[in-house]
């Protein structure tokens, strides 16, 4: 199985996403760079201005560091941090703090490991920005040494908080932020509108190109202001015209191909060499019970399971001469094809392959088949009664006619089997008669009840039924309706009656009943008796068709009464079925359709 295709998109979304994306990075790169560079003039400023204030208040403070005045030193801190908003810082070389403009010096630790007094210490200004342990904030500090004959004395220490910084840089980045999306908001814009100028002549092409596949020349493309695009517009308009001109002759050709091979009754099947379809036509496929729009190239052994017509196939392809046959398919329904095959050839002579002319044959041959079987029936059924009719007579002739009661048995049986012959061609004239109003002679059907037909049919056969010890259970909806021939279809109930009380054991019973199913009436006809197997009940109403042959004419059947109840219920348009399994029984059953009428005929007659 081939990947799925990935998805595309259109150029328009190439090229802006990168034109944005370069100036939105380039955007933040400016804005990184110069915020960086803002904070860093800002610190070394701070520090610079904070380094002068540390220097101003050593020169306050250098006299009573020097008298080791600690208690003024630490008043004039705390007045000199007050003024200036500054933190200042005393530490003495060993590191003790003497005074300090915020806190209690004599409750600080020790100063000597702090960075910037340590710097100090060693004779240079030291300016730098840490957290303050003791604070826990970020702040700015700047240490002066005080010196004195070339020693240190004391370092003084200024300290601000960054806050200020960071405010001022929160300020200006907050602007250059806005600044920013202001300019890639317009960087946006005139990217997208780029990007589209660029894509739209591509996409009218495409555009173009997309209704030239699909057979549209009615519009050409436009020409662009690019060159490149105006020629490709131009070659494009030229192709399109020649195509316009090849796929018009293609498809009246093909029109006219088709037309001809559509109308023709029989199938029509090419193949090339390797017995891959090139052709096949709708009466092709529905022989062959394939779809002929999605066979085109398939290999025919794919498509067709009949080994039989494939191997014509192949003779087809291998003989010199054209070649006839008949083929049986079997799947999904028998059907008896005359094949004629010959050679498949180009304009130059080229053999391509083969074509397959399938001609449907199967009426003719069921035909053939009923006829013979229907002469062979015929005279058996005939030969049966004539035989014993000629043997008895020709007994009675040699002498038997004078030994009275000998007489009288045979001229019993001979009675019996002239009853037999007559009631044959009784059933063959009401077939013939059957046939005659099928063809043309219309028959008299009007709407009414189908229970007084099932219990006169019930009637007629309960002599036969009680003979036999058999019980004939009836039950009829009285709504059940049907538009019938009244007479025609009580034969037919009398039919399956005496068919089913004859194939019913002794002390059985018969189940005769009627009912509306939708728009149908539904008459069956249920007995208990032997059952007919899978492979009869298909044939079961052709004339003289006997599933048991030697019990049929036993039990005095003439081997048409089904193919008249067959005959009877198709004139009143309607079919009969039957269900059954050997040794359980069978069921028959008669669907007659309900007219338009016929509920408010009932109605009128006070059916309820």
């Amino acid at each position: 199985m081939s990947e799925a295709a990935p998805k595309r998109r259109p150029l328009v979304w190439h090229l802006f996403p990168t034109y944005l994306v370069v100036t939105v990075a380039s955007l933040a790169a400016v804005s990184f760079y110069a915020s960086h560079t803002l904070r860093s003039v800002l610190e070394e400023g701070l520090a610079a201005d904070l380094e002068l204030r540390a220097r101003l208040a050593g020169h306050a403070l250098a006299g009573p560091i020097e008298r080791g005045a600690y208690e003024e030193t630490n008043r004039l801190c705390r007045e000199l941090g007050a003024e200036t908003g500054t933190r200042f810082t005393v530490a003495l070389p060993s590191g003790r703090v003497v005074a300090d403009s915020d806190e209690a010096p004599e409750a600080m630790e020790s100063h000597g490991d702090r960075p910037e007094i340590a710097g100090a210490l060693g004779g240079k200004a030291v300016r730098l920005a840490r957290v303050s342990p003791t604070l826990g904030e970020r702040l700015l500090y700047a240490a002066v040494p005080l010196t004195r004959d070339g020693g240190v004395y004391g370092v003084v220490r200024a300290a601000i908080s960054m806050e200020e910084v960071d405010a001022i840089l929160g300020e200006v980045n907050r602007r250059i932020a806005i600044g920013g999306v202001l300019v890639a908001l317009l960087a946006a814009v005139v990217s997208y509108g780029v990007s589209r100028r660029i894509a739209g002549p591509l996409r009218e092409l495409r555009e173009g190109a997309e209704r030239f596949a699909q057979g549209d020349f009615t519009r050409v493309m436009p020409s662009a202001r690019a060159q490149e695009f105006a020629s490709l517009a131009a070659a494009m308009n030229g192709m399109a015209r020649q195509l316009e001109r090849r796929i018009a002759e293609e498809v009246r050709q093909r029109d006219e191909q088709d037309a001809v091979l559509s109308s023709m009754v029989e199938g029509v099947l090419a193949v090339d060499g390797d017995q891959r379809v090139i052709s096949m036509n709708r009466a092709a496929g529905r022989l062959l019970h394939v779809d002929p729009d999605t066979v085109h190239g398939r290999d025919l052994q794919g498509c067709v399971r009949n080994a039989a017509l494939l191997r014509f196939v192949d003779a087809a392809l291998s003989s010199q001469e054209p070649v006839e046959a008949e083929v049986e398919l079997a799947h999904p329904r028998q059907l008896f094809l005359q094949v004629h095959g010959s050679g498949l050839r180009d304009g130059g002579g080229q053999r391509l392959g083969a074509v397959v002319v399938l001609n449907d044959v199967t009426r003719l041959r069921r035909l053939e088949r009923m006829r013979r079987d229907f002469v062979a029936n015929v005279s058996h059924e005939l030969r049966t009664p004539i035989t014993s009719i000629k043997g008895f007579v020709e007994t009675l002739q040699d002498g038997a006619i004078h030994d009275p009661e000998q007489a009288q048995r045979f001229l019993d049986i001979v009675a019996r089997q002239a009853d037999r012959l007559n009631a044959i061609i009784e059933d063959l004239l009401v077939l013939s008669r059957l046939d005659q109003r099928g063809e043309g002679e219309a028959i008299a059907l009007q709407p009414g009840r189908l229970a007084p037909v099932l219990e006169a049919a019930v009637e007629t056969c309960r002599p036969a039924a009680e003979a036999k010890g058999v019980t004939i259970a009836c039950s009829a909806d009285a709504g059940a309706m049907a538009v019938m021939n009244a007479t025609l279809l009580e034969q037919a109930v009398v039919n399956l009656l005496d068919n089913a009380i004859k194939y019913s054991p002794a002390s059985g019973e018969v189940a005769l009943s009627a009912a509306r199913d939708g728009d149908e009436a539904v008459i069956c006809v249920r007995d208990q008796g032997t059952g007919i197997s899978e492979a009869d009940q298909a044939r079961v109403f052709e004339r003289f068709y006997r599933a048991d042959k030697a019990r049929s004419r036993a039990l005095g059947g003439t081997g048409l009464g089904l193919a008249i109840v067959k005959h009877i219920v198709q004139a009143h348009n309607g079919h009969v079925s039957v269900t059954s399994a050997l040794g359980k029984g069978s069921a028959f059953t008669i669907r007659l359709p309900l007219a338009e009428g016929a509920e408010a005929a009932g109605r009128s007659e006070g059916i309820p």
